[in-house]
């Protein structure tokens, strides 16, 4: 059998199991299904079609102009190199693998789009095939990754307030603040748990109004699906509960603001590579080079974990959000945190990068760190001495990472390593992206930045 006969007989074998499950999905209620992908800009966009066009969707693909390589946040579009402009066309095929009844959002299910050239070739510009790129070569080297995430959003109140009234007046961390908020939080673990993932915790941040949950590790695609998942079921509830929920990495100028901290973990050969090697605090000399290779790129991954001028806002120094180029043991403050784990909690040892947000594409972050990392680990890099305690005050010499969205689009510019493993296409759309927000929003004071960001994500 040719190669064309055999794309064709799995592209009917794509379009049977469709209608397997549109026909599944009717029965359960579900009039339509989203069909999601995140743009440069980390803003999860949609295109959405009727139950019973899910087996073309399948099969054809859904249009959409690959002009969304270079989307802004806030809709304006800009141009790299490579994209830009009104001409030609993508298709959006669902992975079935993926598709969610929405609890939250009666008949409605979610399902996560690959962008493909119309004759089913993975676009250039496509984050998810990006990920699914950079996980295949982590596992062709051997290594067994798995990601996690901690999404942190606040809840305000109704109307037309700026900045917003937060809901839920109870202290940080506060128990009156989960009692006020019970029915609430119930209502997010009860959706989350019928759309099958599991919650690992759920509680009152720091802020006014701010909430953390977060969800078990899984293999980084499914790792990144979930996210968006999860953030659309918080938005979903919130709405239904008559409130407004946001993601954005900051909220109100001079507060602390949303992080979405990555956890990762790697194993080979069925060992954990966080845990019992000769390295330092028990790394395997391996997973040192790994976290070594993240560490030395962190100013640059900024650029695609941090990517709003709001994000900036956010990281500064002593307030948890990991603003300093450093890592440590247990240290919160630092942008890189190596956490053991109870000892014996097999696989619990793992690494959190502190300084991203949600404003990023989990995507195009998930394939970044693994790109820094085999890079690390291929290169047999050593991690410098860690750092304990607050940098800025018992560590003042340690290096601050870039202060703006700017600093971080020239470290990512300059970084051969990030440019190699996105590609031309994709590195170019986020560097056009990233100086355009930039742009957009240079010389705003931090209120009027906070506020442009605000319901973007």
């Amino acid at each position: 059998m040719g190669a064309g006969a055999e794309e064709r007989t799995a592209r009917e074998e794509l379009r049977r199991r469709a209608r397997q499950e549109a026909a599944r999905l009717t029965a359960e209620g579900v009039h339509a299904v989203a069909l999601s992908w995140v743009d440069t800009s980390g803003v999860a966009r949609v295109k959405a079609v009727p139950t019973g066009r899910l087996a073309h969707a399948a099969r054809h693909g859904v249009g959409a102009s690959p002009v969304f390589d270079v989307f802004t946040s806030d809709d304006a579009i800009t141009a790299s190199p490579l994209s830009g402009g009104p001409d030609g066309d993508l298709r959006l095929v669902p992975d079935l693998d993926r598709l969610t009844v929405l609890a939250a959002q009666p008949g409605w299910a979610w399902v996560p789009a690959d962008r493909q050239d119309q004759s089913g070739v993975p676009h250039p510009g496509c984050a998810r095939h990006f990920l699914r790129r950079m996980t295949a070569a982590a596992r062709d080297s051997g290594f067994e990754p798995r990601m996690g995430y901690e999404t942190e959003w606040v809840v305000c109140r109704p109307g037309d307030d700026e900045p917003p009234v937060a809901a839920g007046a109870g202290p940080a961390y506060g128990m009156s603040r989960l009692v006020e908020m019970s029915d609430y939080l119930r209502d997010i673990v009860t959706a989350l748990r019928d759309q099958e993932l599991e919650v690992l915790q759920i509680h009152p941040e720091y802020s006014p109004g701010q909430f953390e949950v977060s969800t078990a590790p899984a293999d980084p695609l499914r790792a990144a699906d979930e996210l968006l998942v999860v953030r659309e079921t918080i938005r979903a509830v919130t709405l239904r509960h008559g409130l407004r929920a946001t993601f954005a990495p900051t909220v109100v100028a001079g507060g602390v603001g949303n992080g979405c901290h990555l956890h990762l973990s790697l194993r080979q050969d069925d060992q954990d590579l966080f845990r019992g090697g000769p390295g330092p605090q028990g790394l395997d000399e391996t997973a040192e080079g790994f976290l070594a290779g993240i560490l030395d790129e962190l100013p640059a991954l900024l650029a695609v974990g941090a990517p709003s001028p709001a994000s900036y806002l956010r990281l500064a120094p002593s307030v948890w959000a990991g603003a300093y180029h450093c890592w440590g043991l247990e240290n919160r403050e630092a942008a890189l945190r190596l956490i053991p784990g109870p000892p014996d909690e097999s696989g619990s040892a793992n690494a959190e990068v502190k300084c991203f947000d949600a404003a990023a594409n989990p995507y195009l972050l998930a394939g970044a760190v693994l790109a820094a990392g085999l890079a690390g680990a291929e290169a047999k890099r050593s991690l410098p001495a860690p750092v304990q305690g607050d940098p800025a005050v018992v560590a003042p010499a340690t290096p601050r990472l870039p202060r703006s969205l700017t600093q971080a689009a020239d470290r990512f510019a300059a970084s051969e390593v990030l440019r190699a493993a996105l590609g031309e296409t994709l590195h170019g759309a986020v560097l056009a992206v990233r100086r355009a927000e930039a742009e957009s929003l240079d010389g705003r004071d931090p209120e009027a930045v906070a506020a442009a960001t605000r319901w973007r994500y």
